[in-house]
């Protein structure tokens, strides 16, 4: 269970907890480098101008001063934090365009701040990890699918619940709305995007009010909205709403390249959902969201799409689909939930103990042996009576104790079980599972 912070909204973990994160970090740089993506990291401020250019309000960036400022430090004026990754690394992209090969793979996992209300899933001081590839000009529609297939094998192997990886196409709404004449798309999608909230009712309601939608366009638009299938069939039903437009069926036929190859490597992960309205106002293509099966109040663990500007360079246009994970709203969940355990709360699996004081040179030199061959090793502290060193042994968390006779002669002993032998510091090594802490669904 994870502990409130003493400071609203800027989690800290326990030691154990902090390996189900550093696990999770692991897990997900692992899988994005086994698919080709190189690890960059960014500067943690940028400037204001930089961060509002995509919308977010002031309150929710914080701002960056010296408590001492004076004259000199005028040129520094004007930063902030980070809320997002995506922002940052369109500059890195613009700044760094003579230095990179593209269509260039990048993730990022780093830390993020912003200024909203904290609640269960929304802190303010979090963990992202990213993953995009940008191309110089043009970017083929192949990473689309690529990124989703990547983002369900990085997901699939965390400590987490099932979960469904939601897809639609900016293209596909776009072009249905105003093939019915809803010319005002963004409006339509912002009530669309009320529908698991609101229901089907007062969405037509919005419709009606805000848009301006008749009887009949209302009808489309949810009937629209109502469509999710874990396989190609959504191309039909739309088909069948009778509706016809170049744009439409440009976007029928991404999602249902996305979809169809999804569905044949990972069947059951990846649905398409026509519902999904958020964020289609600024990507141009595929969106992705996920949500835990069973945790839906908690929102997306996972969200992204396409930009076909994600950065521009005088004549220079660099195309993008990203992904971002909610690193630590996974994390608040898992803690809070109980839904995964670690096998112990230290990385330790070795404490050498002490037959003396004059022996901590010698230990030393044991611990070293075990590290060498990359086993956690410790020393312990003083040379107190062995049933104390291995209480603090078992305290800790540490299954093993490591003992040496004035004759130079070595034993190891697992606390759990009570078994003790003889053994080299030069070849012993502890069981596969012992050797680091590990995480595990429950």
């Amino acid at each position: 269970m994870a502990r409130k912070a003493s400071l609203s909204g800027f989690p800290e973990w326990l030691p154990e907890e902090r390996l189900i994160e550093q696990h999770i970090i692991d897990v997900l740089r692992r899988t994005f480098e086994l698919h080709g993506f190189s690890g960059i990291e960014t500067r943690a401020v940028e400037t204001v101008g930089d961060l509002l250019r995509k919308g977010e309000i002031d309150k929710e960036v914080y701002a960056v001063s010296r408590l001492q400022a004076d004259e000199a430090s005028a040129s520094e004026s004007g930063l902030a934090l980070h809320y997002d990754l995506t922002v940052p690394f369109a500059r890195y992209v613009v700044e760094n365009s003579g230095h990179l090969a593209f269509p260039f793979r990048r993730y990022q996992i780093q830390k993020c701040w912003r200024g909203e209300r904290p609640q269960e899933g929304r802190a303010r001081e979090f963990t992202q990890a990213d993953i995009d590839v940008v191309g110089d000009g043009a970017l083929p529609f192949r990473y689309d699918i690529e990124l989703a297939l990547t983002v369900v094998e990085a997901l699939g192997a965390l400590p987490i619940p099932d979960f469904t990886l939601r897809i639609n196409n900016r293209k596909l709404a776009e072009g249905f709305y105003r093939a019915i004449g809803l010319e005002d798309t963004a409006a339509v999608l912002r009530s669309i995007d009320k529908l698991e909230k609101i229901g089907a009712e007062q969405v037509g309601s919005l419709l009606r009010e805000e848009v301006g939608a008749d009887q009949e366009q209302v009808r489309l638009a949810l009937e629209l909205a109502g469509i999710r299938t874990p396989d190609t069939s959504f191309v039909e039903r739309v088909r069948a709403l009778g509706v016809s437009d170049e744009l439409l069926e440009e976007g029928l036929e991404e999602l249902r390249q996305v979809v169809a190859e999804a569905a044949h490597r990972a069947p059951g992960r990846v649905v398409a959902d026509l519902s999904i309205a958020r964020g289609l106002d600024y990507y141009t293509g595929t969106v992705y969201e996920t949500v835990l099966d069973g945790h839906e109040s908690l929102g997306s663990i996972c969200s992204g799409g396409r930009y076909d500007a994600l950065a521009r360079k005088g004549n220079r246009t660099f195309p993008g689909v990203g992904l971002s994970i909610g690193v630590t709203r996974i994390v608040s969940r898992i803690l809070s939930q109980g839904l995964a355990t670690v096998s112990r709360p230290v990385p330790t699996a070795v404490l050498v103990t002490l037959a003396d004081e004059g022996s901590w040179s010698q230990a030393q030199e044991v611990a070293s042996a075990l590290r060498v061959r990359g086993i956690p090793a410790e020393v312990a502290a003083n040379a107190e009576k062995f049933g104390k060193q291995i209480k603090f042994a078992d305290r800790r968390g540490i299954p093993f104790v490591w003992f040496t006779d004035t004759e130079g002669a070595h034993e190891v002993k697992d606390i759990r079980s009570g078994e003790q032998h003889a053994a080299d510091p030069g070849s012993w090594l502890p069981p596969a599972g012992d050797l680091r802490p590990i995480v595990s669904a429950r």
